[in-house]
């Protein structure tokens, strides 16, 4: 049996996998979900989050799990996933990346996504750089990001989203051979996602591959959309030795 964590993306929290989650341990394995600093019920504020500090939490509890773990992160978190396999490599048996940033040594989440220009997202995100943060506003959550999910979510959304820090977009990841190179990666291709376009992220896979790539045609967000699908990837994931 394994453990997974399980890693949130931009403006999202927890809840996310409120679906997978019992999938997962009917199954069972046991599954841990987090709030990132200054997200969901995570009341640090949002101005004082950076990447670092972030990251160190992820690792801190992924510490205090009884051997290895498998790390799930979707959109913009998978350069958090990333940065923690470089800390706890030893701790980390498989990586996978869902509709996530693939970033190499030395790049930024930021450039990569400056490439994503068939994203639906960036006109509809509003900036506070007085806090270091910024929004997605609602009338873009069902087209960019719940198209294909039950009709609950989007007004369920408009209540839990907040503000995503900017800090970590634009700190250049410090990943080596000798530590992150050594955890197997997985890549989730979502066919029909809006957000991080299959463009980037076919892009991203290819430049650092990855040891096998599954595909669901769905949105940006299988959680909510095809859970049981998004579940029986990542159960094969647990089963098979050679990812």
């Amino acid at each position: 049996m394994a453990t997974f964590m399980l890693i949130h993306g931009s403006w999202h929290s927890a809840w996310n996998w409120h679906l997978v989650m019992p999938l997962l341990q009917k199954a069972g394995h046991t599954v841990i979900a987090i709030d990132l600093p200054g997200m969901g019920r995570d009341k640090t504020p949002v101005q004082d989050v950076r990447m670092q500090t972030t990251v160190e939490k992820i690792c801190d509890i992924i510490d205090e799990v009884e051997g290895e773990l498998i790390l799930v992160g979707h959109s913009k978190n998978g350069i958090m996933i990333s940065q923690a396999a470089e800390y706890r490599s030893h701790k980390i048996s498989k990586l996978v990346y869902l509709a996530a940033y693939l970033i190499p040594n030395g790049k930024t989440q930021r450039e990569y996504s400056m490439l994503d220009t068939e994203g639906v997202l960036k006109p509809y995100v509003t900036h506070f750089p007085e806090i270091q943060a910024h929004t997605l506003q609602p009338a873009i959550y069902r087209e960019g990001l719940y198209h294909d999910c039950p009709s609950y979510i989007t007004p369920l959304a408009t209540m839990l989203l907040s503000h995503e820090p900017v800090e970590s977009a634009i700190v250049p990841l410090q990943l080596t051979a000798a530590n992150y190179d050594r955890v197997p990666r997985n890549y989730i291709e979502c066919l029909q996602d809006r957000a991080v376009t299959p463009y980037i992220q076919r892009k991203m896979y290819s430049e650092l591959p990855c040891r096998k790539v599954y595909q669901l045609d769905s949105s940006h967000s299988p959680f909510f959309s095809q859970p049981e699908a998004l579940t029986g990837i990542l159960l094969e994931i647990v089963l098979d030795p050679l990812v």
